[in-house]
Protein backbone atom coordinates (compact mmCIF):
# COMPACT_ATOMS: atom_id res chain seq x y z
CA UNK A 1 0.00 0.00 0.00
CA UNK A 2 0.87 3.22 -1.01
CA UNK A 3 -0.87 4.72 2.07
CA UNK A 4 -1.10 4.36 5.98
CA UNK A 5 -4.52 2.34 6.92
CA UNK A 6 -4.71 3.35 10.50
CA UNK A 7 -4.98 7.09 11.24
CA UNK A 8 -4.50 8.25 15.37
CA UNK A 9 -7.89 7.31 16.60
CA UNK A 10 -7.91 4.06 15.11
CA UNK A 11 -4.23 3.44 17.14
CA UNK A 12 -5.44 4.75 20.31
CA UNK A 13 -9.20 2.51 19.92
CA UNK A 14 -6.37 -0.52 19.04
CA UNK A 15 -3.93 0.47 22.33
CA UNK A 16 -7.27 1.08 24.36
CA UNK A 17 -8.41 -2.27 23.67
CA UNK A 18 -4.50 -3.76 25.00
CA UNK A 19 -5.14 -1.52 28.29
CA UNK A 20 -2.14 0.45 27.19
CA UNK A 21 -1.90 4.12 26.47
CA UNK A 22 1.09 4.68 23.93
CA UNK A 23 3.07 2.91 21.71
CA UNK A 24 5.97 2.44 23.92
CA UNK A 25 4.11 0.39 25.98
CA UNK A 26 4.17 -2.43 23.80
CA UNK A 27 7.68 -2.59 24.22
CA UNK A 28 7.30 -3.11 27.67
CA UNK A 29 8.99 -6.52 27.98
CA UNK A 30 12.14 -5.57 26.07
CA UNK A 31 14.89 -3.96 29.20
CA UNK A 32 15.25 -0.36 29.29
CA UNK A 33 19.51 -0.73 28.23
CA UNK A 34 18.73 -2.17 24.72
CA UNK A 35 16.39 0.06 23.57
CA UNK A 36 16.99 3.09 21.11
CA UNK A 37 17.47 6.12 23.31
CA UNK A 38 17.00 8.12 20.08
CA UNK A 39 14.98 9.09 16.67
CA UNK A 40 16.09 6.56 13.90
CA UNK A 41 18.65 8.48 12.11
CA UNK A 42 16.61 8.03 8.80
CA UNK A 43 15.54 11.28 6.11
CA UNK A 44 12.44 12.95 7.07
CA UNK A 45 8.96 11.93 5.06
CA UNK A 46 8.41 12.30 1.50
CA UNK A 47 5.04 12.44 -0.31
CA UNK A 48 3.76 10.02 -2.54
CA UNK A 49 4.92 11.24 -5.99
CA UNK A 50 8.49 12.43 -3.96
CA UNK A 51 8.84 8.74 -2.97
CA UNK A 52 8.01 6.99 -6.24
CA UNK A 53 10.93 9.32 -8.06
CA UNK A 54 12.84 8.44 -4.98
CA UNK A 55 12.51 4.62 -5.61
CA UNK A 56 12.75 4.52 -8.72
CA UNK A 57 16.40 6.08 -9.27
CA UNK A 58 17.65 3.88 -6.29
CA UNK A 59 16.33 0.45 -8.74
CA UNK A 60 17.62 2.37 -12.06
CA UNK A 61 20.95 1.76 -10.17
CA UNK A 62 20.13 -2.15 -11.08
CA UNK A 63 21.30 -3.57 -13.87
CA UNK A 64 18.56 -5.66 -15.38
CA UNK A 65 17.82 -8.07 -18.47
CA UNK A 66 15.39 -5.40 -19.96
CA UNK A 67 18.32 -3.46 -20.57
CA UNK A 68 21.17 -6.02 -20.77
CA UNK A 69 22.16 -9.13 -23.21
CA UNK A 70 22.79 -12.07 -21.01
CA UNK A 71 24.90 -15.11 -21.78
CA UNK A 72 25.21 -15.73 -18.36
CA UNK A 73 23.85 -19.14 -17.69
CA UNK A 74 24.96 -21.64 -14.83
CA UNK A 75 21.46 -22.42 -13.64
CA UNK A 76 19.43 -19.52 -14.10
CA UNK A 77 18.13 -18.49 -17.62
CA UNK A 78 16.84 -15.62 -19.26
CA UNK A 79 13.59 -17.18 -21.28
CA UNK A 80 10.71 -15.03 -22.32
CA UNK A 81 8.04 -14.82 -19.94
CA UNK A 82 4.69 -14.34 -21.69
CA UNK A 83 2.41 -11.12 -20.38
CA UNK A 84 -0.56 -13.87 -19.86
CA UNK A 85 1.14 -15.55 -16.95
CA UNK A 86 1.17 -12.54 -14.54
CA UNK A 87 -2.18 -11.92 -15.76
CA UNK A 88 -3.52 -15.17 -14.62
CA UNK A 89 -0.96 -15.53 -11.77
CA UNK A 90 -1.96 -12.68 -10.04
CA UNK A 91 -5.73 -12.72 -9.46
CA UNK A 92 -6.16 -12.60 -5.88
CA UNK A 93 -7.85 -16.22 -5.90
CA UNK A 94 -4.24 -17.30 -6.85
CA UNK A 95 -1.95 -14.77 -5.45
CA UNK A 96 -3.80 -14.65 -1.85
CA UNK A 97 -3.82 -18.63 -1.52
CA UNK A 98 -1.14 -20.62 0.51
CA UNK A 99 -1.11 -23.93 1.83
CA UNK A 100 -4.20 -25.74 0.62
CA UNK A 101 -5.14 -27.67 4.22
CA UNK A 102 -8.46 -26.99 3.75
CA UNK A 103 -9.86 -28.56 0.43
CA UNK A 104 -13.46 -27.60 0.44
CA UNK A 105 -12.50 -23.78 0.08
CA UNK A 106 -9.19 -24.78 -1.70
CA UNK A 107 -10.31 -26.47 -4.71
CA UNK A 108 -8.99 -23.85 -7.56
CA UNK A 109 -5.42 -24.32 -5.52
CA UNK A 110 -5.61 -27.79 -5.70
CA UNK A 111 -6.55 -28.18 -9.23
CA UNK A 112 -3.82 -26.06 -10.51
CA UNK A 113 -1.28 -28.30 -8.45
CA UNK A 114 -2.87 -31.08 -9.80
CA UNK A 115 -2.40 -29.87 -12.94
CA UNK A 116 1.35 -29.09 -12.68
CA UNK A 117 2.08 -32.21 -11.44
CA UNK A 118 0.30 -33.63 -14.44
CA UNK A 119 2.49 -31.69 -16.78
CA UNK A 120 5.63 -32.61 -14.83
CA UNK A 121 4.51 -36.42 -15.08
CA UNK A 122 4.27 -35.66 -18.56
CA UNK A 123 7.40 -34.07 -19.48
CA UNK A 124 9.54 -36.18 -17.56
CA UNK A 125 7.65 -39.80 -18.74
CA UNK A 126 7.50 -40.36 -14.95
CA UNK A 127 4.69 -42.14 -13.41
CA UNK A 128 4.30 -39.35 -10.32
CA UNK A 129 5.37 -36.16 -9.71
CA UNK A 130 4.86 -33.39 -6.38
CA UNK A 131 4.85 -29.93 -5.81
CA UNK A 132 6.42 -27.26 -3.59
CA UNK A 133 10.24 -28.13 -3.97
CA UNK A 134 11.70 -25.34 -3.03
CA UNK A 135 14.35 -25.28 -5.96
CA UNK A 136 16.42 -27.40 -8.29
CA UNK A 137 19.44 -28.08 -5.87
CA UNK A 138 17.13 -28.62 -2.74
CA UNK A 139 15.11 -30.75 -4.89
CA UNK A 140 18.40 -33.00 -5.76
CA UNK A 141 19.20 -33.13 -2.46
CA UNK A 142 15.69 -34.42 -1.08
CA UNK A 143 16.13 -37.28 -3.97
CA UNK A 144 19.12 -38.17 -2.39
CA UNK A 145 17.66 -38.73 0.82
CA UNK A 146 14.64 -40.47 -0.66
CA UNK A 147 17.12 -43.30 -2.44
CA UNK A 148 19.11 -43.70 0.67
CA UNK A 149 15.97 -44.51 2.16
CA UNK A 150 14.49 -46.75 -0.48
CA UNK A 151 17.29 -48.88 -0.47
CA UNK A 152 18.67 -48.86 2.83
CA UNK A 153 22.26 -48.30 1.76
CA UNK A 154 24.12 -45.69 2.59
CA UNK A 155 26.75 -44.29 -0.13
CA UNK A 156 25.97 -41.73 -2.72
CA UNK A 157 27.91 -41.76 -6.08
CA UNK A 158 27.55 -37.97 -7.66
CA UNK A 159 28.78 -36.90 -10.79
CA UNK A 160 31.33 -33.77 -10.79
CA UNK A 161 29.75 -32.32 -13.49
CA UNK A 162 26.53 -31.80 -11.71
CA UNK A 163 25.96 -28.24 -10.80
CA UNK A 164 28.48 -27.51 -8.02
CA UNK A 165 25.92 -25.79 -5.91
CA UNK A 166 23.77 -28.77 -6.01
CA UNK A 167 26.52 -31.29 -5.12
CA UNK A 168 27.23 -28.70 -1.94
CA UNK A 169 23.47 -28.76 -1.18
CA UNK A 170 23.54 -32.44 -2.04
CA UNK A 171 26.75 -32.80 0.48
CA UNK A 172 25.14 -30.63 3.09
CA UNK A 173 21.76 -32.54 3.46
CA UNK A 174 23.65 -35.86 3.29
CA UNK A 175 25.55 -35.44 6.26
CA UNK A 176 22.72 -35.31 8.48
CA UNK A 177 21.36 -38.57 7.57
CA UNK A 178 24.20 -40.53 7.88
CA UNK A 179 25.20 -40.80 3.96
CA UNK A 180 28.43 -40.65 2.14
CA UNK A 181 29.09 -39.11 -0.88
CA UNK A 182 31.57 -39.86 -3.49
CA UNK A 183 32.55 -37.93 -6.44
CA UNK A 184 33.07 -39.29 -9.98
CA UNK A 185 35.36 -37.27 -12.34
CA UNK A 186 34.29 -35.96 -15.53
CA UNK A 187 36.29 -36.58 -18.73
CA UNK A 188 35.84 -34.28 -21.99
CA UNK A 189 32.92 -33.05 -20.17
CA UNK A 190 30.44 -35.82 -19.39
CA UNK A 191 30.91 -37.99 -16.48
CA UNK A 192 33.80 -40.87 -16.75
CA UNK A 193 31.63 -44.33 -17.22
CA UNK A 194 34.78 -46.25 -16.50
CA UNK A 195 35.41 -44.27 -13.26
CA UNK A 196 31.78 -45.20 -12.61
CA UNK A 197 31.80 -48.87 -12.50
CA UNK A 198 35.09 -49.03 -10.76
CA UNK A 199 33.16 -47.21 -8.31
CA UNK A 200 29.82 -48.70 -8.02
CA UNK A 201 29.19 -51.01 -5.89
CA UNK A 202 26.49 -52.97 -3.26
CA UNK A 203 26.24 -49.97 -0.55
CA UNK A 204 25.65 -47.65 -3.63
CA UNK A 205 22.15 -46.35 -2.89
CA UNK A 206 22.28 -44.10 -5.62
CA UNK A 207 23.60 -42.83 -9.14
CA UNK A 208 23.63 -38.85 -9.90
CA UNK A 209 23.83 -37.15 -13.22
CA UNK A 210 22.74 -34.06 -14.44
CA UNK A 211 22.09 -34.06 -18.45
CA UNK A 212 22.32 -31.44 -20.15
CA UNK A 213 25.47 -31.44 -17.44
CA UNK A 214 26.70 -28.29 -15.84
CA UNK A 215 28.40 -27.68 -18.82
CA UNK A 216 25.74 -28.20 -21.24
CA UNK A 217 27.20 -31.61 -22.33
CA UNK A 218 24.68 -34.44 -23.63
CA UNK A 219 25.61 -36.97 -20.88
CA UNK A 220 25.44 -40.87 -21.77
CA UNK A 221 22.30 -41.47 -19.78
CA UNK A 222 21.46 -44.89 -20.76
CA UNK A 223 25.03 -46.61 -20.12
CA UNK A 224 25.07 -44.58 -16.68
CA UNK A 225 21.56 -46.02 -15.90
CA UNK A 226 21.97 -49.30 -16.78
CA UNK A 227 25.66 -49.29 -14.80
CA UNK A 228 23.73 -47.72 -11.57
CA UNK A 229 21.24 -50.39 -11.92
CA UNK A 230 23.20 -53.00 -12.29
CA UNK A 231 23.99 -52.83 -8.75
CA UNK A 232 21.09 -52.25 -7.76
CA UNK A 233 21.02 -48.57 -7.03
CA UNK A 234 18.81 -46.06 -8.20
CA UNK A 235 19.46 -43.62 -10.75
CA UNK A 236 18.74 -40.15 -9.97
CA UNK A 237 18.83 -37.26 -13.23
CA UNK A 238 18.79 -33.30 -12.48
CA UNK A 239 17.08 -31.52 -16.19
CA UNK A 240 16.77 -28.65 -17.76
CA UNK A 241 13.25 -29.21 -18.35
CA UNK A 242 13.10 -26.96 -21.32
CA UNK A 243 15.74 -29.35 -23.18
CA UNK A 244 13.08 -32.21 -22.64
CA UNK A 245 11.73 -31.02 -25.93
CA UNK A 246 13.77 -32.52 -27.74
CA UNK A 247 16.10 -34.83 -25.55
CA UNK A 248 14.33 -38.17 -24.69
CA UNK A 249 11.87 -38.10 -21.33
CA UNK A 250 14.38 -39.41 -18.38
CA UNK A 251 11.64 -42.00 -17.79
CA UNK A 252 12.13 -43.53 -21.08
CA UNK A 253 16.04 -44.54 -20.28
CA UNK A 254 15.37 -45.95 -17.07
CA UNK A 255 15.78 -42.97 -14.41
CA UNK A 256 14.07 -43.87 -10.82
CA UNK A 257 13.77 -40.16 -9.49
CA UNK A 258 13.90 -36.65 -12.13
CA UNK A 259 14.43 -33.44 -10.62
CA UNK A 260 14.91 -29.81 -11.53
CA UNK A 261 14.75 -26.43 -11.26
CA UNK A 262 11.60 -24.70 -12.80
CA UNK A 263 12.95 -21.20 -13.18
CA UNK A 264 12.58 -21.81 -17.11
CA UNK A 265 8.91 -22.74 -17.31
CA UNK A 266 7.75 -18.94 -17.33
CA UNK A 267 9.30 -17.99 -14.44
CA UNK A 268 11.58 -14.59 -14.23
CA UNK A 269 15.49 -14.97 -13.12
CA UNK A 270 14.30 -12.68 -9.38
CA UNK A 271 17.81 -11.99 -8.52
CA UNK A 272 18.24 -16.22 -8.34
CA UNK A 273 14.76 -16.62 -6.97
CA UNK A 274 12.11 -17.89 -5.59
CA UNK A 275 11.99 -20.24 -7.94
CA UNK A 276 10.66 -23.78 -8.11
CA UNK A 277 11.70 -27.12 -7.77
CA UNK A 278 10.39 -30.45 -9.73
CA UNK A 279 10.11 -33.57 -8.68
CA UNK A 280 8.75 -36.82 -10.26
CA UNK A 281 9.50 -40.66 -9.57
CA UNK A 282 8.76 -44.42 -10.42
CA UNK A 283 5.24 -45.11 -8.77
CA UNK A 284 6.92 -47.55 -6.30
CA UNK A 285 8.37 -44.70 -5.09
CA UNK A 286 5.32 -42.34 -4.32
CA UNK A 287 5.30 -42.78 -0.74
CA UNK A 288 8.80 -41.58 0.37
CA UNK A 289 7.89 -38.36 -1.77
CA UNK A 290 8.70 -35.51 0.09
CA UNK A 291 6.86 -32.04 -0.10
CA UNK A 292 3.39 -32.15 -1.25
CA UNK A 293 0.99 -34.22 -3.51
CA UNK A 294 -2.33 -33.53 -4.87
CA UNK A 295 -4.71 -36.39 -5.19
CA UNK A 296 -8.13 -36.61 -7.16
CA UNK A 297 -11.12 -37.93 -5.12
CA UNK A 298 -14.68 -37.68 -5.36
CA UNK A 299 -16.68 -35.49 -3.00
CA UNK A 300 -20.13 -36.82 -0.98
CA UNK A 301 -22.21 -35.55 -4.45
CA UNK A 302 -20.31 -38.03 -6.27
CA UNK A 303 -18.21 -34.88 -8.24
CA UNK A 304 -14.38 -34.75 -9.01
CA UNK A 305 -12.41 -33.15 -6.47
CA UNK A 306 -8.59 -32.66 -5.13
CA UNK A 307 -7.37 -33.57 -2.05
CA UNK A 308 -3.84 -33.75 -0.34
CA UNK A 309 -2.80 -36.84 -0.27
CA UNK A 310 -0.15 -39.45 0.94
CA UNK A 311 1.02 -36.77 3.57
CA UNK A 312 4.00 -38.07 5.20
CA UNK A 313 5.49 -34.56 6.15
CA UNK A 314 6.47 -33.81 9.51
CA UNK A 315 3.55 -31.20 9.77
CA UNK A 316 1.28 -34.26 9.90
CA UNK A 317 2.74 -37.54 11.09
CA UNK A 318 5.33 -38.24 13.74
CA UNK A 319 8.80 -36.09 12.60
CA UNK A 320 10.92 -39.29 13.21
CA UNK A 321 8.85 -40.92 10.59
CA UNK A 322 8.33 -37.96 8.27
CA UNK A 323 9.90 -37.93 4.56
CA UNK A 324 10.61 -34.44 4.73
CA UNK A 325 10.47 -31.09 6.15
CA UNK A 326 9.16 -29.09 3.54
CA UNK A 327 6.97 -26.31 5.10
CA UNK A 328 7.09 -23.57 2.55
CA UNK A 329 4.38 -23.63 -0.61
CA UNK A 330 6.06 -22.86 -3.91
CA UNK A 331 2.17 -23.25 -5.54
CA UNK A 332 2.74 -19.71 -7.13
CA UNK A 333 5.72 -20.66 -8.94
CA UNK A 334 4.13 -23.69 -10.09
CA UNK A 335 1.29 -22.41 -11.33
CA UNK A 336 3.13 -20.14 -13.77
CA UNK A 337 5.26 -23.02 -15.12
CA UNK A 338 2.03 -24.62 -15.95
CA UNK A 339 0.46 -21.99 -17.41
CA UNK A 340 3.22 -21.47 -19.40
CA UNK A 341 3.74 -25.05 -20.27
CA UNK A 342 -0.19 -25.11 -21.32
CA UNK A 343 0.71 -22.16 -23.82
CA UNK A 344 3.60 -23.69 -25.10
CA UNK A 345 1.85 -27.06 -25.59
CA UNK A 346 4.14 -30.09 -26.81
CA UNK A 347 4.97 -28.47 -29.84
CA UNK A 348 5.86 -25.62 -28.84
CA UNK A 349 8.33 -26.65 -26.39
CA UNK A 350 9.97 -28.76 -28.99
CA UNK A 351 10.27 -25.53 -31.55
CA UNK A 352 11.82 -23.35 -27.92
CA UNK A 353 13.96 -26.28 -27.49
CA UNK A 354 15.11 -26.29 -31.02
CA UNK A 355 15.98 -22.89 -31.04
CA UNK A 356 17.90 -22.65 -27.99
CA UNK A 357 19.92 -25.24 -29.70
CA UNK A 358 19.97 -24.16 -32.99
CA UNK A 359 21.42 -20.55 -31.38
CA UNK A 360 23.73 -21.79 -28.95
CA UNK A 361 25.75 -24.18 -31.95
CA UNK A 362 25.32 -20.82 -34.01
CA UNK A 363 27.34 -18.91 -31.20
CA UNK A 364 29.49 -21.50 -30.42
CA UNK A 365 31.06 -21.92 -34.17
CA UNK A 366 31.24 -18.06 -34.41
CA UNK A 367 33.30 -17.85 -31.26
CA UNK A 368 35.37 -20.70 -31.86
CA UNK A 369 36.63 -18.42 -35.11
CA UNK A 370 37.88 -16.14 -32.66
CA UNK A 371 41.74 -16.51 -32.63
CA UNK A 372 42.49 -17.95 -29.09
CA UNK A 373 39.32 -19.44 -28.39
CA UNK A 374 37.73 -22.95 -29.18
CA UNK A 375 35.37 -25.52 -28.00
CA UNK A 376 36.62 -26.78 -24.35
CA UNK A 377 34.64 -30.31 -24.85
CA UNK A 378 33.74 -32.20 -28.43
CA UNK A 379 30.69 -33.79 -25.97
CA UNK A 380 27.32 -32.46 -27.82
CA UNK A 381 25.89 -29.77 -26.20
CA UNK A 382 22.18 -28.32 -25.67
CA UNK A 383 21.97 -24.42 -25.15
CA UNK A 384 25.30 -23.68 -23.08
CA UNK A 385 28.56 -24.44 -24.12
CA UNK A 386 32.32 -24.26 -23.01
CA UNK A 387 35.20 -22.17 -24.24
CA UNK A 388 38.87 -21.91 -23.50
CA UNK A 389 39.96 -18.78 -23.63
CA UNK A 390 43.07 -16.56 -23.80
CA UNK A 391 42.51 -14.18 -22.10
CA UNK A 392 41.04 -14.59 -18.69
CA UNK A 393 36.93 -14.55 -18.58
CA UNK A 394 37.17 -11.78 -15.41
CA UNK A 395 38.52 -9.60 -17.71
CA UNK A 396 36.42 -10.20 -20.48
CA UNK A 397 33.11 -9.58 -18.71
CA UNK A 398 34.46 -6.84 -17.25
CA UNK A 399 35.15 -5.33 -20.73
CA UNK A 400 31.74 -6.75 -22.22
CA UNK A 401 29.46 -5.39 -19.21
CA UNK A 402 30.60 -1.68 -20.28
CA UNK A 403 28.68 -2.71 -23.19
CA UNK A 404 25.60 -3.48 -21.07
CA UNK A 405 26.71 -7.47 -22.02
CA UNK A 406 26.48 -10.42 -19.15
CA UNK A 407 29.26 -12.84 -20.40
CA UNK A 408 29.70 -16.42 -19.78
CA UNK A 409 30.54 -18.02 -16.47
CA UNK A 410 34.31 -18.10 -15.61
CA UNK A 411 34.08 -21.62 -14.73
CA UNK A 412 37.48 -21.17 -12.49
CA UNK A 413 35.12 -20.28 -9.87
CA UNK A 414 33.81 -23.68 -9.58
CA UNK A 415 36.73 -26.13 -10.69
CA UNK A 416 40.04 -24.85 -10.41
CA UNK A 417 41.59 -26.97 -12.80
CA UNK A 418 39.05 -25.19 -15.42
CA UNK A 419 40.90 -21.93 -14.91
CA UNK A 420 40.73 -19.92 -18.31
CA UNK A 421 37.53 -21.56 -18.93
CA UNK A 422 34.53 -19.70 -19.71
CA UNK A 423 30.59 -20.70 -20.06
CA UNK A 424 28.41 -19.46 -22.25
CA UNK A 425 24.47 -20.19 -22.34
CA UNK A 426 21.81 -19.19 -25.51
CA UNK A 427 18.41 -18.81 -25.15
CA UNK A 428 15.08 -18.24 -27.42
CA UNK A 429 15.80 -14.76 -26.49
CA UNK A 430 19.11 -13.84 -28.24
CA UNK A 431 19.42 -12.57 -31.84
CA UNK A 432 21.82 -13.26 -34.43
CA UNK A 433 23.05 -9.41 -34.43
CA UNK A 434 23.85 -10.00 -30.08
CA UNK A 435 25.37 -12.89 -30.81
CA UNK A 436 27.31 -11.18 -33.64
CA UNK A 437 27.78 -8.55 -31.86
CA UNK A 438 29.10 -10.90 -28.98
CA UNK A 439 31.77 -11.97 -31.68
CA UNK A 440 33.11 -8.72 -32.61
CA UNK A 441 33.80 -7.20 -29.34
CA UNK A 442 35.81 -10.44 -28.44
CA UNK A 443 37.13 -10.30 -31.53
CA UNK A 444 38.12 -6.30 -31.77
CA UNK A 445 38.18 -5.05 -28.51
CA UNK A 446 38.97 -7.28 -25.77
CA UNK A 447 41.30 -9.73 -27.69
CA UNK A 448 43.37 -6.63 -28.72
CA UNK A 449 44.01 -4.79 -25.55
CA UNK A 450 44.44 -7.53 -23.39
CA UNK A 451 47.20 -9.29 -24.66
CA UNK A 452 49.51 -8.68 -21.19
CA UNK A 453 46.49 -10.88 -19.04
CA UNK A 454 46.16 -14.07 -20.71
CA UNK A 455 46.00 -17.40 -18.48
CA UNK A 456 48.03 -20.37 -18.96
CA UNK A 457 47.42 -22.72 -22.19
CA UNK A 458 44.84 -25.41 -20.42
CA UNK A 459 45.56 -28.68 -21.00
CA UNK A 460 43.68 -30.66 -23.61
CA UNK A 461 42.15 -32.92 -21.69
CA UNK A 462 40.66 -31.94 -18.72
CA UNK A 463 39.45 -34.40 -15.83
CA UNK A 464 37.46 -33.17 -12.70
CA UNK A 465 38.79 -35.10 -9.80
CA UNK A 466 37.12 -36.19 -7.13
CA UNK A 467 36.35 -33.12 -4.56
CA UNK A 468 37.48 -31.00 -7.29
CA UNK A 469 35.23 -27.24 -7.66
CA UNK A 470 33.91 -26.32 -4.21
CA UNK A 471 32.71 -29.19 -2.94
Amino acid sequence: MRYHPHTEADRKEMLAAMGMKSMQDLFADIPEKVRLARELNIPGPLSEQELVKHLGELSGKNANLADYVSFLGGGIYDHYVPSVINHLLLRPEFFTAYTPYQPEISQGTLTAIFEYQTLICRLTGMEVANASMYDGASALAEAVLMAGEAVKRKEILLSAAVHPECREVVKTYARGQGLAVAEVPFTGGITDLDALKAKLSGNTAAVVVQNPNFFGCIEPVLELGEAAHGQGALYITAVDPISLGILKAPGEYGADIVVGDGQALGNPTSYGGPHLGFMAAAAKLVRRMPGRIVGQAVDTRGQRAFVLTLQAREQHIRREKATSNICSNQALNALAATIYLCLLGKKGIRELAELCLQKAHYLAGKLAEVPGYRLAFSAPFFKEFVLKTPVTPALINQALLKDKILGGLDLGTFYPELAGHQMFAVTERRTRAEMDNLVAKLKDDIAAKSKDNVVAKPKDDVVAKPGGGRG
